[in-house]
């Protein structure tokens, strides 16, 4: 698939824009602050209904507008000249509305699916080197990329959690000023049908993160001995507080995950009510990624950690196309931070991909490899220059 039209009103630094697109490569050039990477993650919200530039909605509405609106045409592939029309609404405050083919979807989220994006971009180094909610994060979204259903499972988990700590919050205040004994009990059957829910939810996701880090390992292992100028082995672990059958190397059944995590739950009950959160489930979970037989975080060295997390996002791109799924590339700023041999090698892995999409500074931070369309932006203006040799 790739999107052969972008068009944007009042998002980010731009108060209009029309880009036509299509299949192979285009490359946005401009300095620091003009808005390229403004283009791109519209793509990218619109796969996703999400940024990897901010938490929020806030920030994707220009100053002084009440409300952004993103749209792009996408085509099925090169071979499959159907089309489809995404339309999405941002008001901050507000639910996002959604379009499809200018008709009206009952929920933003029911886009997701539609068109399929990989993005890596330099706050993927925080996969590498940060908290182990970055690694949530990434292992979440290519779960969504894979199965559009899991969005769902994803916000029932959230919410459930979110009712769930407020019970334990208020049973935390409770317990402060009496036997901490007696409000255990008077919890129990409140909690129980709480811990249901969580479970369920739960299990669903655990299980998807454990297959998908399983078929992804091998693939960012590849895609790693490629770029990496190393002998170096990657790997990726996925860790949990939940005792059972996930530890035994096959994937567990969903039944089986359920029952271990309402177990846990169980178990940590009066620590949650003394503490007033939720301390176990896939919300507490970390994915330990190494480097030959040491942990990545806090002893990779720079260059290692931005091979690694591009082996990461390289490894996502494959294991969607194995699925059958062909998803928009999206190198955002990224060459300026690699050195030549990891350029080359870089350039050299997507060269066949149905479309990528690259942001730069200076056009020379691409490799040769990678000639197609090229665009300049400056001043929120966006300038088809001609096709590169």
């Amino acid at each position: 698939m790739f999107v052969d039209h972008l068009q944007l009103v009042d998002f980010r630094s731009y108060d209009g824009v029309d880009v036509p697109l299509g299949p192979g490569v285009t490359t946005f050039v401009g300095a620091n602050g003009q808005g390229k990477t403004n283009l791109v993650e519209a793509v990218e919200y619109l796969s996703a209904l999400g940024s990897h530039r901010v938490a929020s909605d806030a920030p994707l509405v220009r100053a002084g507008a009440e409300l952004a609106i993103l749209r792009a045409r996408v085509q099925a592939g090169l071979d499959d000249q159907r089309t489809v029309q995404l339309e999405i609404q941002i008001t901050p405050g507000k639910a996002n509305r959604a379009r499809l083919n200018r008709s009206p979807l009952p929920r933003a989220r029911e886009l997701i699916g539609l068109l399929r994006t990989v993005v890596f971009s330099p706050e993927d180094l925080a996969v590498v080197k940060g908290d182990p909610s970055e690694r949530r994060r990434f292992i979440d979204t290519l779960v969504i990329s894979r199965w559009p259903r899991m969005a769902g499972v994803k916000s029932d988990y959230d919410r459930v959690l979110r009712q769930r700590n407020t019970l334990l919050k208020s049973l935390a205040g409770r317990s402060a000023g009496g036997r901490r004994s007696d409000v255990i009990a008077e919890a129990a059957t409140t909690l129980d049908v709480w811990d249901s829910h969580l479970a369920q939810a739960g299990a669903a996701l655990l299980r998807a993160r454990l297959r998908t880090l399983a078929d992804l390992q091998p693939l960012a292992g590849k895609a790693y001995a490629e770029i990496a100028p190393t002998n170096n082995v990657i790997g990726a672990e996925y860790q949990t507080a939940i005792s059972g059958p996930e530890s035994q190397g096959a994937l567990p059944e969903l039944e089986d995950l359920q029952r271990a995590l309402q177990d846990r739950l169980t178990e940590r009950r009066a620590d949650e009510i003394q503490r007033g959160v939720s301390l176990a489930g896939p919300h507490r979970d970390d994915i330990l990624l190494t480097i030959g037989d040491l942990p990545a975080r806090g002893y990779a060295s720079h260059g290692e950690s931005w091979s690694l997390a591009l082996a990461l996002r390289l490894g996502s791109f494959a294991l969607l196309r194995s699925d059958g799924i062909e998803p928009v590339l999206v190198l955002d700023d990224v060459f300026a931070e690699l050195d030549a041999t990891r350029r080359d090698r870089l350039a050299g892995q997507i060269t066949d991909a149905e479309q990528v999409l690259i942001t730069a500074a200076v056009p020379e931070d691409v490799p040769e490899q990678l000639a197609g369309r090229r665009y300049q932006v400056a001043a929120g203006a966006v300038t088809e220059v001609g096709t590169d040799d």
